[in-house]
């Protein structure tokens, strides 16, 4: 499982590796095939699949044709936080006339995964699984070790999306066609680089001794050094952290992820990716969706956090997800521990903040 981790995070950078990732993950979950889109609203979907089914993939993501299958349509619509049969969410008649069912049938392929992970900058990342139809459906435990791999997906596909899936061939290069603020960091936590993005964050971003990076947030900085740390010695980290607006700059949620590989390669041999998401404020209330791909929350910690982002007590969530208080309190301690946050007041502000910046 480790091995197929990094092979993730370096897929991240090397698009030629997505394939890989799908091959494993396919063999973890007893699939026929698998495929990675990108959805914008600049162009036509990208991405790729395994060889068995690319004559297909090529069909759909050539013109419209994607715009006229339902289960496209739904779980674009839906995009479910976790995997979930598709199957599950159409009616007989709409799997049997689906454009893209009706070729995939040929094929003999039947039961169809799927995951839709939104990235705060407007894309949409879509993960796809399929069996044979000789196969059956997707069992509960085939689903589970899919749904382990989900936060890792995520936090590469946000790379993977502002890249356009295009090989980046340095390290000045590949910061700039990111289009975020970011900075590559050897083991250690010394900057190897930056961009010009996150150099104007200097109200952010501070420069410490022995040529670190620190947040200038007490909270935010002391998940930033841990989660730096922790992932220079046991290759793990808490993912993404909260930071608030300071001196007028923007609210940020700051991705970590490992370089492995050859991404190791490409940022000249760096070790950890420091990618800062901007957010606007609003009154609105983040998707569970949006806070599951952020900070790699659970389905019913996430729905949690947006209940109460909405206005609903603890208890109120609690009988409203069909939980006790005590299993809400405990999924609330995880949330303060994955964002951040300290007491409610403070993660519904924060939430607050937590809108896609479209761009």
């Amino acid at each position: 499982m480790i091995d197929l981790i990094e092979l993730i995070y370096e897929a991240a950078f090397v698009p030629e590796r997505w394939n890989q990732v799908l091959q494993r993950a396919s063999e973890q979950s007893n699939s026929a095939s698998a495929q990675v889109f990108f959805f914008s609203d600049d162009g036509p979907p990208r991405g790729t699949t395994l060889d068995n089914l690319r004559p297909l993939f090529d069909e759909f993501v050539k013109g419209d044709f994607w715009k006229f299958c339902d289960s496209v349509q739904k779980m674009c619509s839906l995009q479910p936080a976790s995997f979930v049969r598709v199957d599950d969410f159409m009616s007989a008649e709409e799997i049997e006339r689906d454009p893209a069912r009706i070729m995939l049938r040929q094929f003999g392929i039947g039961a169809h995964l799927c995951a839709a992970i939104p990235m705060p900058t407007g894309e949409l990342a879509t993960f796809v699984f399929q069996k044979w139809i000789k196969d059956g459906g997707y069992e509960h435990g085939e689903i589970d070790r899919l749904d382990g791999l989900r936060p890792h997906l995520a936090r590469a596909s946000l790379v993977a999306g502002r890249l356009r899936v295009e090989r980046a061939e340095a390290t000045a290069s590949a910061l700039s066609l990111l289009g975020l603020p970011a900075a590559v960091l050897s083991s250690n936590g010394h900057v190897m680089a930056t961009n010009p993005h996150l150099d104007r964050l200097d109200a952010t971003f501070l420069p410490v001794a022995y040529g670190g990076l620190a947040i200038a947030n007490r909270d935010a900085n002391r998940l930033f050094q841990q989660a730096v740390t922790d992932m220079s010695r046991h290759g793990n980290t808490i993912g993404s952290i909260p930071v608030p607006p300071i001196r007028g700059q923007v609210p940020l949620v700051v991705h970590l992820l490992p370089l492995r590989r050859a991404a190791h390669d490409i940022f000249g041999n760096a070790d950890i990716l420091v990618v800062a998401t901007p957010v606007k404020p609003s009154a609105l209330v983040p998707s569970a969706s949006l806070l599951n791909a952020l900070f790699d929350l659970t389905p019913a910690e996430a729905r949690l956090a947006t209940d109460l982002a909405a206005g609903l007590t603890l208890a109120q969530s609690a009988s409203r997800n069909g939980v006790t208080v005590k299993s809400a309190r405990t999924y609330l301690e995880r949330v303060f521990q994955k964002t951040g946050t300290h007491q409610q007041s403070q993660l519904v502000a924060m939430l607050k903040t937590m809108q896609p910046l479209v761009q």
